[in-house]
């Protein structure tokens, strides 16, 4: 089996963990805080690269024009993209993260863009509830 084939289900598989594992409020001290996103955008990265580098740079673009599951999929990422700017945004700002270039950030890459964004504020938030200075 490709390894293009069993990727998706290993990723869905560790989601549907880590959400349950949210859910029940048992996810491990380890798994709070800013690390895990920085970890995960860093991972992402590196994935995008190789990705980018084998199918070029707008290899995505073709797979979301090809057909009606693909317009589906590129929609589903631009609302998912959409609602997390909309839930971040207010907390950005009271952290006091100026948010024109994480929002430039997030639209030249996605889901990169925001793991950092989320990794930058869970910082910052962090820092405050230690009794640090905002930003």
């Amino acid at each position: 089996m490709p390894v293009t084939h069993v990727l998706p289900w290993i990723a869905g598989l560790a989601l549907a963990a880590a959400i349950l594992l949210m859910a029940r409020g048992a996810l491990p001290a380890a798994w709070r805080g800013w690390v895990p996103p920085a970890v995960l955008a860093a991972g992402f990265l590196g994935f995008s690269i190789v990705a980018a580098s084998i199918e070029g740079p707008l290899g995505f673009w073709p797979e979301h024009t090809r057909n009606l599951w693909g317009n589906q999929i590129w929609f589903d990422l631009l609302l998912a993209a959409g609602c997390c700017w909309a839930l971040l945004l207010p907390r950005m700002r009271r952290a006091g993260m100026q948010p024109w270039p994480w929002l430039v950030l997030i639209l030249c890459t996605g889901s990169i863009g925001l793991l950092l964004t989320f990794a930058r504020l869970l910082h910052l938030e962090g820092r405050q509830d230690a009794g640090g200075p905002p930003g």
